[in-house]
């Protein structure tokens, strides 16, 4: 049963909001659009594992996809966690082209493709990271010690890689092709039989799991040094996004397009509510849209069917969920 659907992962689409609001001279523009093809690449290659998660039991799997779990400064991303009453799996997904190589000796991760060599970030570390801060988490809650499992999965049905290195024989069992996934899910339930978690406890777990779920944006602005200030503001043109637009006669004008837009304010909160915070007020409306008049900021507001909390000036508002749609 799919608890928390698939939806664009939040890391790529804070990712977006920053290539968008980010001057294209600042010296960390290439990084982040560079971050942004590989975390696109990732997320086809997430949804093409769809198939094989249909051919799990619906009743005995829970199945939560790209959870953002707080852990101090930083974020435990996890592209889809697994839970049955016998083991929770944490499954991190690479579409990537050529070969890729899992060397043990020195645990590093490297593609080859047309000829060119590429160094990343090694997976297992990153995948026995999440092993860890689950069976954390799951111990704080005082739930029962379920294991906790990983699995490197290589989306891309063209690419080949291999394990070398004196743990080879370690790391082999943790990465598969996806057209072996499910065997791998087999093997899984044959190591962890014994049931472990009730359905009540799998449940309280799953509200748990998605009540922890946050928005990534202080990760994302210190992983690359970016401070809000560093942010265009404004409502950017619907046609061309170097435009930015003025209020004019109830409307948004573009004056280099000599055009209007009822709702381009809607793409702005949306990329406020990913890079400056989760809430907004009249007062950083207008700052961040550029708009003069309160009751006009306040009729925008108003008709953008967000949550509201508080009175007059202490009112702020906010999207029920992040990503707003």
């Amino acid at each position: 049963m799919v608890i928390k659907e698939r939806t664009k992962p939040l890391i790529l689409l804070i990712l977006e909001a920053l290539l968008r609001r980010l001057p294209c001279s600042h010296q960390k523009y290439q990084q982040i659009l560079d971050e942004h093809g590989r975390r696109q690449a990732g997320y086809i290659g997430e949804k093409s594992l769809d198939y094989y998660y249909r051919e799990l039991p619906h009743q005995k799997y829970m199945i939560l996809h790209d959870l953002n779990l707080p852990d101090g400064d930083y974020n435990c991303q996890i592209d889809t966690l697994l839970l049955t009453p016998e083991f929770a799996l944490a499954i991190d997904v690479k579409n990537m082209a050529g070969k890729l190589i899992f060397d043990t000796d020195n645990e590093q991760f490297i593609q080859i493709n047309n000829g060119n060599e590429k160094g990343y970030p090694y997976p297992i570390t990153q995948a026995e990271r999440h092993q860890k801060y689950l069976q954390k988490l799951l111990a704080a809650h005082h739930f029962p010690p379920v294991p906790v499992e990983y699995l490197v999965v290589i989306s891309n049905s063209y690419t080949s890689y291999a394990v070398t290195g004196k743990n080879a024989h370690k790391v082999k069992p943790r990465v598969c092709k996806s057209d072996v996934f499910l065997n791998k899910i087999t093997l899984l339930e044959k190591q962890n039989s014994k049931p472990l978690l009730t359905s009540k406890e799998i449940k309280k777990l799953c509200r748990l799991l998605v009540k922890m779920n946050t928005v990534p944006t202080s990760y994302v602005l210190k992983k690359y040094d970016i401070h809000t200030s560093d942010l265009l503001t404004g409502v950017h043109c619907p046609t061309n996004s170097n435009h930015s637009l003025i209020r004019k006669k109830q409307n948004w004008y573009c004056p280099s397009c000599d055009a209007f837009s009822k709702d381009a304010h809607i793409n702005a909160l949306k990329d406020y509510f990913l890079l400056f915070g989760p809430t907004i007020t009249n007062k950083q409306f207008r700052e961040f849209a550029h708009i003069k008049s309160q009751d006009t900021a306040k009729r925008i507001l108003q008709s953008c069917n967000l949550q509201f909390s508080g009175n007059n000036r202490y009112r702020f508002y906010f999207p029920k969920t992040i990503p707003w749609y």
